[in-house]
């Protein structure tokens, strides 16, 4: 990954090719993730015409001076390299353009030719670096908030002491930050402890003044080696735990010792835990409860042993779902008498239901009680009206002789049996009623 070497070797490849040569051309990639805060047409604009001054550079970012602004400004990310064509520039393992590639690359973002035919390009296959065009570069984000570059602007010791026990943080994650110093990356880091001999989780503000000495000196040497190979990694000295650190656990050694593996500053992180110990009486804090796990973690699975805290997670996952089910078969057991206690009363409400009649079985037979005894008054009253009629025909025949009168009678009676066989039909009819409609309620009861 670029870092402060990689970084200065591009610069150094454009200040001896191109300073003094004029853009003539520039094609812009319109890619707005890479392209920053300008469009494609415009960056391309400011840059056609204008003549390269200088190379610049801080830390991991550099930028082109130009005759005037604004300066295309490269913030070189994860993969970002600058090519010039026929001219080798250092190449590092994700940059991913080879000498048999297309030329530009497809991974080009920015392209510019120069009047005597120079080529060059920035490239980016993983799109995690950021092109800019910008007025006055080290004024704003992110190069002014730098520190101090480690190879242009290195500390003294005593800065460098004095600056280290105010940091109550593991020394890697410090190293790291670019607020603090510039330019160093996690292969320079790992480097750096390891010749230092300082553990990666050590609490900065614990390291005594000679091991502070001793890390500055360290920074300097490596990062300055580094340059002189021009970022060469195949001529970086062989006792560097640089060319062990991308080998797999167990299987990574320097100098006869094994190189372990664990989390640090929030990156994998090689050190050698026979040299490098952890000393610091504020390393505990330094780290941090999470950050401590994540360090268990990982020396647990490079050193090919379980994982004791996956282990602890799923134990305590796995009392949490007996738990749970606990719960599950108590609920059921619950509905299960509920459905049951259901059932019961269902069938003692059945029960009931055969030994006691309902109440619009007992409505019917009160309205079936009350028609039969209507009927029955229907009955008396008729047999009552014909004994009456029956005794006026006696006293008519006891008083009348003639037999018209007779016939008058014996109409009176047709008529008398007529109109009480109309009453009885009706009496029929009303009393017939409640068998069509059983449930139907008496009147009463209405």
């Amino acid at each position: 990954m670029p870092e402060l070497p990689e970084v200065e070797a591009a610069r150094r490849a454009i200040e001896d090719n191109c300073i003094g040569k004029k853009i003539v051309r520039a094609i812009i990639a319109d890619d707005p993730k890479v392209i920053d805060g300008v469009s494609p047409m415009e960056f391309k604009a400011s840059l056609e015409g204008k003549t390269i001054i200088a190379a610049n550079r801080k830390g991991k970012n550099m930028w082109i001076e130009l005759d005037s602004p604004p300066f295309p400004t490269f913030q070189f990310g994860m993969a970002g390299a600058i090519y010039i064509k026929g001219v080798a520039v250092t190449k590092y393992k994700r940059s991913a353009v080879t000498d048999d590639d297309e030329w530009p690359s497809k991974y080009s973002k920015v392209f510019l030719e120069l009047e005597d035919g120079l080529e060059l390009s920035f490239t980016d296959k993983r799109r995690f670096a950021r092109v800019r065009s910008l007025e006055n570069p080290v004024s704003v984000p992110p190069i002014s908030e730098l520190g101090p570059d480690a190879l242009l602007e290195p500390m003294t010791v005593d800065e460098f002491c004095k600056a280290l026990s105010k940091k109550k943080i593991g020394i890697k994650a410090l190293l790291l930050d670019q607020s603090f110093i510039s330019g160093i990356g996690n292969w320079i880091a790992d480097e750096v402890l390891y010749q230092a001999r300082i553990h990666p989780m050590q609490s900065a503000s614990s390291i005594s003044k000679e091991d502070c000495a001793t890390l500055l000196k360290c920074i300097n040497e490596v990062i300055q080696k580094a340059v002189e190979v021009g970022a060469d990694s195949s001529q970086y000295p062989t006792n560097w735990i640089f060319h062990s650190r991308e080998k797999k656990p167990g299987k990574a050694f320097v100098d006869g010792k094994k190189i372990e593996f664990i989390t640090a500053g929030g990156r994998t992180s090689a050190f050698v835990p026979d040299l490098q110990k952890n000393t610091g009486a504020e390393s505990a804090k330094a780290t941090g409860k999470k950050q401590q796990g994540k360090v268990q973690r990982v020396e647990h699975n490079d050193s090919d042993d379980q994982d004791e805290e996956p282990e602890i997670e799923e134990a305590a996952a796995g009392k949490s779902k007996v738990k749970q089910r606990g719960r599950n078969t108590k609920r059921a057991s619950t509905n299960k008498k509920s459905k049951e206690s259901n059932s019961e009363d269902d069938e003692n409400d059945s029960d009931e239901g055969l030994r006691k009649p309902s109440v619009k079985a007992k409505q019917n037979r009160s309205s079936k009680g009350k028609v039969g005894g209507q009927k029955n008054q229907t009955r008396g009253t008729n047999a009552a009206a014909k004994r009456k009629l029956e005794e006026s025909d006696d006293d008519d025949d006891d008083n009348d002789a003639s037999g018209g009168d007779d016939d008058n009678e014996q109409g009176k009676d047709q008529k008398l049996s007529s109109k009480t066989q109309s009453k009885g039909k009706k009496t029929t009819k009303r009393t017939a009623e409640p068998k069509q409609t059983r449930n139907v309620p008496s009147k009463k009861q209405k």
